[in-house]
């Protein structure tokens, strides 16, 4: 089959993109998020990070930014807004005043048990067999790295 092109480019349909099939596949997840997520009133990325101070509570925002590949920039108002809804605290660090302690309120840490069910729920909805999906999180985990070591070397 030929590909059109045009001055010398080729044109791929979209659905032959692999990146469109890594957006449409995140749109997805999210979709089957959304429902799991609403009972507990917070979103995919507020439930991350709940997620990682339920491992590892009291962390910087510095921490939980990297964990996440988050700017810290893009990771305060979301912060702000677990704090709102009195899931977290945030306390400047008693050793250096310039980083931002966050930890689990009362109710935070309550909300682990009434999210439970939602990691098995997702891998539910992948549909795949366990092997599948320890290759595929590996396979993903491998393509982030790349794409973020490439992020920090300057362009040429």
């Amino acid at each position: 089959m030929n590909e059109p092109s045009q001055a010398g480019c080729r044109i791929i349909e979209v659905e032959s993109m692999l990146c469109f099939d890594l957006y449409s596949t995140h749109h997805a997840v999210g979709q089957v998020y959304k429902p799991l997520l609403a009972p507990l009133g917070i979103t995919y990325p507020q439930y991350l990070v709940l997620t990682i101070l339920w491992a590892n509570d009291n962390l910087t925002v510095g921490a939980i930014s990297e964990r996440l590949h988050l700017e810290s920039s893009t990771l305060t108002p979301l912060i702000k807004r677990l704090e709102a809804q009195e899931l977290v605290k945030r306390a400047r660090d008693a050793v250096d005043e310039r980083k931002v302690r966050v930890t689990l309120t009362e109710a935070g840490a309550a909300m682990r048990q009434a999210a439970r069910h939602i990691p098995d729920c997702i891998m539910a909805a992948f549909g795949l067999p366990l092997e599948e999906l320890i290759k595929l999180h590996h396979t993903l985990g491998t393509v982030r790295a790349a794409l973020l070591k490439r992020q920090d070397q300057p362009e040429s």
